[in-house]
């Protein structure tokens, strides 16, 4: 029976067009090597058939497409940084699928009009496509959802007995396929946060696998880009989420790690990111890029700076 291999985008990550946002990055060299999760039977997969029908590339050329960043945070709320890229693709033009589990719309419109960018205009000319994770897991527990639409919600795993995400993959395949019509520039999927996903029920396979076909739709055939936020505890006895954790941080073209200060709050500095740009994955024999940073939230901005250099210290 013929195996369908893990795709993994051979391109370094660029940076994100923002200056101060171009310093993130992160790494953890204790993953699990991605052995058994991207073998899939062709006959049995449960995701597209664009995917099952993608084959394992054979060059760089071919590899080149979207990339996948991966925004981690621990002992602290890395939250900004999703804000941020959201904010950044919209003033792009770019095409947004938004699947939110953590906070209501209203919650990411307010911290959006802060930074210039109303996701409620975004949404009704068509260039935000917006799923609220939280009002749909309430309409599917308490039945309203298809009694409302008419059409299975992309979290029907929540109220079934398995833990299947093709439903919210082809929520993701739809909103992000573009038209004959569309004058988007490239397509982006935003997800806050993929341990939520764990939470309702979710398998750590059935989240790999999701964003596994995520990427060869999103990244390689629509040469769009995925940024998604974990949260990863390494004192936690979470192992479920620390697999998916590290399982993401090996294929991951970008990660930003959002750390707390280890010596507790400081008002002048609320965290350190830590930015790993994967050249490794480029196969030129160069090691991955790492740089870290300390940072301070403002009302409209994120202020970085060396380690050192704050302002309570100058």
């Amino acid at each position: 029976m013929p195996l369908l291999q893990g795709w993994q985008v051979d391109e370094a990550a660029a940076y994100v067009g923002v200056s101060d946002m171009s310093l993130l990055n992160a790494g953890d060299t204790r993953y699990y090597p991605a052995k058994d999760f991207w073998q899939f039977p062709t006959s049995s997969c449960s995701f597209c058939s664009v995917a099952c029908r993608w084959k394992e590339p054979d060059s760089r050329r071919e590899r080149a497409g979207g990339k996948f960043t991966l925004l981690r945070d621990t002992r602290t709320d890395g939250s900004f940084l999703v804000h941020h890229f959201l904010s950044f693709y919209l003033r792009a033009g770019c095409k947004v699928c938004f699947v939110a589990l953590l906070q209501s719309f209203s919650h990411y419109n307010i911290i959006a009009q802060k930074l210039g960018v109303s996701l409620t205009a975004a949404k009704e000319r068509g260039q935000l496509v917006f799923l609220e994770g939280l009002k749909s897991c309430l309409d599917l527990w308490f039945g309203e959802q298809e009694e409302q639409s008419g059409q299975p919600s992309p979290l029907q795993f929540v109220s079934k007995s398995t833990s299947d995400l093709k439903a919210l993959f082809d929520f993701v395949q739809v909103s992000l396929t573009p038209a004959s019509s569309d004058s988007w520039k490239g397509p982006v999927l935003l997800v806050d946060d993929l341990s939520v996903l764990l939470s309702l029920g979710a398998t750590p396979v059935a989240v790999l696998d999701f964003i596994h076909y995520c990427r060869v739709v999103v990244c390689s055939q629509l040469k769009g880009n995925i940024v998604v936020l974990v949260h990863s505890n390494e004192d936690s006895e979470d192992e479920e989420n620390e697999l998916v954790v590290n399982s993401l941080c090996h294929h991951s073209d970008l990660i930003l790690w959002v750390e707390g200060l280890a010596t507790g709050f400081c008002k002048d500095v609320h965290g350190q990111i830590k930015i790993t740009r994967r050249v490794s994955l480029e196969l030129t024999g160069e090691q991955d890029v790492v740089q870290i940073y300390q940072y301070k939230i403002q009302d409209k901005n994120v202020t970085f700076f060396a380690r050192g250099l704050s302002a309570a210290v100058l």
